[in-house]
């Protein structure tokens, strides 16, 4: 399967990384061709990795994961273009923080969410929520917690989360609970407060949520 990556940071490199060693191929995007980042990936994988720009990575991905920053997310996917998106699932994996408070604090929360708004600018895409409450690391790798935890997925489209759980399920997560529509969106982005307190508590990000019922 080709993957589009959109986002040259840590967690867009995970994954790239993660989807090129289940011999899936991959591009990674960003906002020029000659990104530094997006090159030296390219060079430390097989020939199944790629990079271009947003557009580049939009058009040739099958699935395109949306890993930019929360604060730039809608910019970014506005670049890659609405037809180059259209009929495609957009995994999003980022979250509406603002880097510039201490400690950071949501842009939108409670009526409304990143996803959703991603989900209304782009009506022809299935967007669907994951991966944006667990660190990079433990997204591509769960098994690392040492034991079985919980990750939390949303979006309208049915047959899509179908899809990403599959993938997610290739990533090593066994237990996706399903949240429902897009809206699911604001819960999932809403516990990012609480992750990065307990980041700080423990100060590494190797944790997890487990839901006992």
């Amino acid at each position: 399967m080709r993957f589009g990556i959109l986002g040259t940071g840590m967690v867009g490199k995970s994954i790239a990384t993660k989807l090129i060693g289940l011999e899936h191929e991959v591009m990674m995007g960003s906002r020029s061709y000659d990104n530094k980042e997006a090159i030296d990936w390219t060079a430390k994988n097989c020939k199944r990795a790629l990079h271009g720009t947003f557009k580049d990575a939009a058009e040739f991905g099958e699935i395109v994961f949306n890993c930019t920053l929360g604060s730039a997310s809608l910019n970014a996917l506005r670049i890659a273009g609405n037809e180059a998106l259209a009929n495609k699932i957009i995994v999003d994996v980022s979250n509406p923080l603002d880097f510039s408070n201490v400690p950071p604090s949501l842009i939108v929360c409670n009526t409304d969410s990143l996803g959703e708004q991603i989900q209304r600018m782009l009506p022809n895409s299935r967007v669907i929520k994951a991966l944006n409450t667990v660190n990079c690391d433990v997204m591509v790798n769960p098994s690392i917690l040492g034991g079985h935890s919980d990750l939390f997925i949303c979006g309208n489209d049915t047959e899509a989360k179908r899809i990403v759980s599959e993938i997610l399920r290739s990533f090593g997560w066994n237990c996706i609970i399903d949240l429902g529509d897009i809206s699911g969106a604001r819960a999932m982005e809403m516990l990012m407060p609480l992750w990065l307190r307990l980041f700080v508590n423990y100060k590494h990000p190797h944790f997890n949520y487990k839901i006992v019922q």
